[in-house]
């Protein structure tokens, strides 16, 4: 019953109708997620704006992915991109957010909001896997950007402006970020490259 309902699952997300319904949510979160860093990139360098907007350019990413797929083609890279980011910065934005209201803070409907999003945006890209054909060189170039990203958020102060109760935390979340990096990294080797030279 479970692998009945699985794999009518997986060929529902392969659906016409499904790919487009998910390009419109996901390209509106886009939208809204750029405009909510709208004050950070107003401050940010220029050079290093392809850095700050985490979680809509994951997203992004995955609409250039669903575009694909309606179209019948295949980006491994992109594929790769939204795999990865989708779920460390899903994950990543969920844990800074509930980790702000354990501290005191106090979190509103958007929010919870924001919560819920994020969260779709790891489960999306896990469901999507079967779906995914990149390979390791792909995975590695990704490695490269996120990790390149990690340092820079860090080190130059560029890592999305967080609730003022987490800044003395801030050298505990660093390591946190990076471990999400290459957690993501590994699972998706785990579950689309290394499953595809079995």
């Amino acid at each position: 019953m479970i692998k009945l309902t699985y794999t009518w699952m997986i060929s529902w997300l392969g659906r016409r109708s499904t790919l487009w319904t998910l390009l419109v949510i996901n390209s509106l979160g886009t939208l809204y997620g750029y405009y909510w860093y709208k004050n950070q990139l107003a401050v940010t360098d220029w050079y290093l704006l392809p850095f700050v907007p985490d979680s809509p350019t994951a997203s992004l990413f995955f609409c250039f992915v669903l575009v694909a797929f309606i179209l019948g083609k295949r980006w491994p890279f992109v594929e790769a991109f939204a795999a990865v980011t989708l779920v460390k910065y899903g994950v990543w934005a969920t844990v800074m957010i509930i980790w702000t209201g354990l501290l005191g803070g106090e979190l509103t409907w958007e929010h919870y909001m924001l919560i819920f999003s994020h969260i779709g945006m790891a489960v999306e890209a896990l469901l999507f896997i079967p779906y995914f054909s990149f390979r390791l060189p792909h995975l590695l170039l990704v490695g490269i950007w996120t990790l390149t990203n990690d340092v820079f958020d860090y080190t130059l102060g560029i890592f999305p402006w967080l609730n003022y109760r987490l800044h003395p935390y801030l050298s505990e979340i660093y390591a946190f970020t990076v471990c999400l990096s290459l957690i993501s990294l590994a699972l998706f080797y785990l579950l689309v490259v290394r499953k595809k030279q079995v």
